[in-house]
């Protein structure tokens, strides 16, 4: 029977050491420290499926998470079909799935259970759900078998499904899960799913504090400090992929820096409603008020008792500093004076990187961004702009990586373009 129901004992370690799991108990322990502090979702979910994939040898996998009801496509991995800006591409899409009994992770969701299916090109008639083939027949690519496990938190909330597909044996062949493979995966997904629900109550916290910028800032929603944090973290990926990084200090950096990036702004609350809300550009001395927002949104991340708000703080200092020193604030002594003076602007290596690149990041999304003094740009007008900019307002190099990777730019774009919610999640069974 290619449909296999699932295991009758719920995973445990003492089922796994029944199966010879003793060491995999050890390691997801061991995993599980790891993940404990990881804040960033999209690393949590990078982090989490590709140690379930590690557990079973499976070629690539998603996640899905609850969101609005429904199952939203947020992660993937294929190690067959992408390399690093293909899978960062590809996760910017957007694609739901209905938590009900027609596809496989809304079974998984719906039901609470996990499922195996041998070939899901031959899943029995008898079954409510079947696979959709469009991927497979837009890429090429051969799912065969897939373990859909539930990820469930200790408070039976179901906050997602992650789908593993294709484990390979020694030649690199697809071969079937095994009861094993399911008493593993459920396990770790078990343990995973709390990690997975605490990086989002940190995002939900993120874009609350967002929100209350926003009632003083029709601009700065949540979805643009997304995208703005979207598009640092992917910069940032490119840039220190250019200079052969450990993948380890990529994404520990890339996991602060789309959070922190996210943050820019904040500062904003501290300025009067008549410039923030005023229809149309400001004057010369309006202006110099508004620039104080970056003083007060780096004070409020004044006692830095982590790397977050360590970078956060440089973020929201440093962002509107420009590569030939022509931005601001400029050199401040003390940021915490009373008053301080605006400083001799900041250049090139002066202004830190997450600063430099928060600085394209921002404009891009500004000037792509319908604003009540302005029509959005063209895609073209935008893309000559930055290229005029570089070595001016932004760093080359920075710019460089910005355009290597502006297919993925435009996939984050196009996901962010709807008002930002909070994830639902709905009680297991």
């Amino acid at each position: 029977m290619m449909t296999r129901t699932p295991v009758s004992q719920p995973p445990g370690p003492d089922n796994l050491e029944a199966h010879g799991g003793a060491d995999i108990c050890s390691s997801i322990l061991q995993v599980m420290e790891r993940l404990y502090h990881i804040k960033d979702l999209h690393t949590m979910l990078d982090e989490v499926l590709l140690q379930a994939r590690q557990l079973t040898r499976a070629d690539a996998g998603s996640i899905y998470l609850i969101e609005n009801n429904v199952l939203n496509f947020s992660y993937t991995h294929n190690d067959t079909l992408f390399d690093a800006a293909d899978i960062n591409k590809y996760f910017y899409t957007s694609h739901t799935l209905a938590i009900d009994n027609r596809s496989l992770a809304g079974y998984a969701a719906l039901t609470g259970k996990p499922l195996i299916v041998d070939d899901v090109y031959h899943i029995p008639e008898s079954m409510p759900f079947s696979f959709c083939e469009t991927f497979d027949q837009r890429s090429g690519y051969r799912t065969k078998s897939i373990l859909a496990v539930p990820l469930i938190t200790s408070n039976r909330k179901t906050v997602g499904v992650m789908q593993i597909i294709n484990p390979l044996d020694e030649a690199r062949e697809p071969i079937n899960f095994t009861p094993r493979d399911q008493l593993v995966t459920s396990y770790f997904a078990d343990n995973a799913a709390a990690a997975i629900d605490r990086a989002i109550m940190t995002r939900e916290i993120i874009l609350r504090m967002i929100k209350m910028c926003e009632l003083r800032d029709p601009k700065e929603t949540g979805v643009h400090a997304s995208r703005v944090g979207a598009y640092a973290a992917e910069v940032y990926h490119q840039w220190s992929l250019q200079r052969g990084l450990a993948d380890d200090e990529i994404k520990r950096t890339k996991d602060l820096l789309r959070i922190a990036a996210m943050l820019h702004d904040l500062g904003k609350v501290a300025i009067s409603d008549l410039i923030l809300k005023k229809p149309a550009k400001l004057n010369a001395v309006e202006f110099e008020i508004m620039k104080y927002h970056t003083i007060h949104g780096a004070r409020l991340f004044k006692n830095q008792e982590s790397d977050l708000g360590a970078l956060s703080a440089e973020i929201a200092l440093n962002h509107h500093e420009k590569w030939d020193g022509t931005g601001y604030p400029g050199k401040i002594e003390d940021i915490y004076q009373e008053q301080p003076r605006l400083g001799e602007g900041k250049q090139r290596e002066e202004i830190p990187l997450a600063g430099r690149i928060v600085a394209l990041a921002d404009v891009y999304d500004a000037l792509v961004s319908q604003r009540v003094y302005k029509d959005p740009w063209s895609e073209d007008m935008t893309i000559a702009f930055i290229k005029d900019q570089s070595g001016k307002h932004f760093d080359p190099e920075v710019v460089d990586a910005f355009l290597a990777i502006y297919d993925v730019i435009a996939a984050i774009r196009e996901k962010y373009q709807e008002e930002g919610s909070s994830f639902c999640l709905i009680p297991a069974p």
